[in-house]
């Protein structure tokens, strides 16, 4: 394993990408990339994950650095705008920075925020632009009886789906009982990658739609499999990446076999930098599914200090003996 850490840790480069706006509590975004025989492979699991969990995002970088991607049935990806819980004075800024995007993703559930804080945010989204798609995510933030008051209080702006209302399997299944009457679905996105079992959520029926992301399900061949014996609708989407690893997930899109619903893989537009010139951010409320190659001198630019790669490097030895 020393050898393979050595190899490893060489080929690995660390940078720490500001963003344009705070998201998930923080205001850079670290990332680890490596090339290899096919192109460039991110792992950027957020830094509170276990080494069990993040050696699964570690497989998927591997992969896609050292392996061809599936064949494309699609070189473009349509993606929604992400709107982090932001206060409705913000929204529009936010929103501007999404090109053509005809569905908005809004975060809900926020810590130290309220269902009145919620409202308002869709409210000022719908206001802004009246014809656009919302879908929520709540990301198991809710109970089950807030989930249904909250879905209550939201279902006049017409949502496409709630994302993630409450955090395990069995409440997402009451949840989706109660809620059947009013003909929202439910999507299940930690009920999957985050799950020993990532099928659990869809046998139980627990959820109408599947929110699948490569690097967390281990890589872009894995998620296909997944998606395919599932039997549901999958949205494909991201995890705050660079635009090599949205570039991970444009290819699981891009493979897929139907794609009924917008990606979330606009989040590049979320980040004040970049690892390429040419960053995968929305245009015409898309994305292109080829590879991204990083530039030296942004990678240079934007290389972590190296506290953070040393970080990185016990972080790399620590997922190692889970791959």
């Amino acid at each position: 394993m020393d050898l393979a850490y050595e190899r490893l840790a060489d080929r690995m480069h660390v940078v720490s990408l500001p963003l344009a706006t705070r998201f998930r509590g923080v205001e850079s975004r670290e990332v680890a990339l490596f090339p290899g025989a096919a192109g460039w492979g991110e792992w950027s699991p957020f830094l509170e994950y276990e080494p069990e969990e993040a050696a699964r995002w570690l497989r998927a970088a591997l992969e896609d650095a050292d392996l061809e991607r599936p064949a494309l049935l699609r070189t473009t990806v349509p993606v929604n705008a992400t709107l982090p819980a932001v206060a409705p004075s913000a929204v529009a800024g936010v929103l501007a920075r999404y090109d053509g995007c005809r569905t908005v993703k809004v975060k809900v559930a926020e810590r130290g925020q309220v269902l009145e804080d919620d409202v308002a945010r869709v409210a000022e989204v719908r206001a802004l632009l009246p014809d656009v798609r919302i879908r929520v995510d709540a990301n198991g933030g809710w109970g089950v009886d807030e989930a249904e008051t909250a879905v209550r209080a939201l279902e006049h702006f017409d949502l496409e789906y709630v994302e993630q209302p409450c955090a395990s399997v069995p409440e997402l299944a009451e949840l989706r009982s109660r809620l059947r009457r009013l003909a929202i679905p439910i999507a299940a996105d930690e009920s999957v990658r985050k799950a020993s079992d990532p099928l659990l959520v869809a046998r139980a029926g627990a959820a109408d739609v599947l929110v699948v992301k490569a690097q967390p399900l281990g890589g872009v061949r894995a998620a296909l499999a997944i998606v395919a014996e599932a039997g549901l609708p999958a949205v494909v989407s991201s995890a705050l990446d660079s635009s090599v690893g949205l570039s991970m997930g444009a290819a699981l899109a891009g493979a897929l076999p139907s794609l009924p619903y917008d990606c979330g893989l606009g989040t590049g537009a979320l980040l004040a930098a970049d690892v390429t010139p040419s960053p995968l951010v929305p245009v015409g409320g898309s994305i292109s599914a080829d590879r991204v190659a990083p530039d030296p001198a942004l990678l240079a630019a934007h290389a972590a200090a190296p506290e953070r790669v040393a970080h990185w490097r016990e972080r790399l030895a620590a997922c190692l003996p889970h791959l």
